[in-house]
């Protein structure tokens, strides 16, 4: 059985409940996991996540790289590459979660972040979305995975949230039912879920906080040269 959660943010909950009424809008989350094993920890974490999100009223999406290919191994047309794309477009808030292997992230992982460019068009699709970044570990507690996402969400221009969760020996963790057992690890995962809706909603309400000096000085230049061709 899964743990239960009497105590969960009451804010948020009185925010999920007013969308459920349809007040406001649910935080669109996408989540990402590292490996495509048929039973996947860094999978079974993100579904966790994901139950929790929703809970706390949040719209998710959780994107399975099977069939993903090898970056630039197939057009950017190919479907699997375009179903990502869409849903980092789509999403406002993300979750990224990789088994560790080698002391690095999965190249399953990697390889869906090396699919996307830093703009489509006049959009960069990761710019200024939220992120949470976990790991799963076969053996002891080790950081190194979520170290390295959060280099590579700083790289992505993303806003990536303090806390963070490791999980060793994942395989204990996990009930016959593939549910997360109760624990401090369990416990993290849940801080971690609250605060990347916390910060999802700052940022929703507050779209100032990531409007950039050089890209409104880059827009106001690209308005000026299309006014002036249009007067010649």
């Amino acid at each position: 059985m899964a743990p239960q959660l009497p105590n969960l943010n009451a804010a948020l909950l009185d925010a999920a409940n007013d969308g459920e009424a349809g007040a406001i809008d649910k935080p669109r989350i996408l989540l990402l996991y590292g490996s495509t094993r048929p039973r996947s920890f860094s999978r079974l974490m993100v579904e966790e996540a994901a139950r929790l999100l929703e809970h706390l009223g949040a719209e998710t999406r959780i994107f399975d790289p099977s069939g993903l290919p090898l970056p630039d191994d197939a057009p950017v047309e190919h479907p699997r590459v375009q179903a990502l794309l869409e849903l980092m477009q789509w999403s406002e808030g993300q979750v990224w979660c990789s088994p560790e292997r080698h002391g690095a992230m999965s190249a399953v992982f990697k390889a869906q972040i090396d699919w996307v460019p830093l703009a489509i068009g006049a959009v960069r699709p990761t710019q200024g979305k939220t992120l949470a970044v976990m790991q799963v570990c076969g053996g002891s507690q080790s950081f190194n995975v979520v170290n390295q996402l959060r280099v590579l969400g700083r790289w992505m221009r993303m806003f990536t949230i303090p806390n963070q969760s490791s999980v060793p020996k994942a395989y204990l963790e996990f009930d016959e039912d593939n549910r997360m057992k109760a624990s401090p690890y369990y416990d993290r995962v849940v801080d971690v879920m609250e605060e990347l809706m916390k910060f999802t909603r700052l940022l929703r309400e507050r779209p100032d906080l990531v409007d950039r000096y050089s890209e409104r000085k880059e827009s106001a230049d690209d308005l000026s040269s299309r006014v002036n061709q249009r007067s010649i």
